[in-house]
């Protein structure tokens, strides 16, 4: 009789103790996630391609951002935590110094927090080039103080003037650029049409530029 006496208290301090080490029913793991660069709206994360969350632009520029999904984790479940709808003019991806932040195990770390990087689209700003022969050298472009000089050269074939498409540089969405001529071309002088704008969602292809002899 002492001994079904004992057992009873026994079994029950055993549960009292596991409860106490987050093995009852509230072992569960939130899998949550932080946003750096995020400037546009519209990011949605998504976690094991079942889970979503959008993602807002924090309040202050430059900060980061913080989410979390609503389904939460059962120990030793997997997460994969990915971009779903990438922001306007923005591209997001797993911070690169953080790259095994965004899928393991639930429990193997003490908390999930998913890192990722947002950065403004950049698009290159060019034309065609008309007027410039191989034996034309020396014209150098730039995007007005941005950048600095870029040599431009026409095709090693071409002796008549035809025309080629260049670029020049990269411009994030939303800044503007200015085209300028630095260095005029052995033989030609050259103009530049449409030299500045603002740069959209697309590469500008109208810078255009006219060389005639001299």
């Amino acid at each position: 009789m002492k001994f079904s006496l004992i057992r009873p208290a026994g079994m029950l301090a055993m549960a009292l103790a596991l409860a106490s080490c987050g093995g009852g029913d509230d072992d569960t793991y939130t899998v949550s996630g932080t946003v750096e660069g995020l400037v546009y709206p519209n990011l949605v994360m998504t976690n094991n391609g079942g889970d979503d969350v959008s993602v807002a632009p924090p309040a202050k520029p430059g900060d980061p951002v913080t989410f979390s999904f609503s389904k939460k984790l059962e120990y030793g479940d997997t997460y994969l935590v990915a971009v779903k709808t990438q922001p306007l003019h923005q591209s997001c991806g797993i911070d690169p110094n953080f790259k095994l932040s965004a899928a393991d195990t639930a429990g193997r770390l003490g908390a999930i927090n998913a890192r990722f990087r947002c950065y403004v689209n950049a698009y290159a700003v060019g034309g065609k080039i008309t007027g410039l022969t191989k034996d034309n050298t020396g014209l150098e472009l730039a995007n007005g103080s941005v950048s600095g000089k870029v040599a431009i050269s026409a095709p090693a074939d071409n002796t008549t003037g035809a025309a080629f498409d260049y670029q020049i540089a990269e411009v994030p969405y939303g800044e503007t650029y200015s085209i300028v001529v630095i260095t005029q071309p052995t033989g030609r002088f050259c103009t530049v049409q449409n030299p500045a704008g603002t740069m959209g969602d697309a590469a500008v292809t109208n810078v255009n530029i006219n060389c005639v002899p001299r």
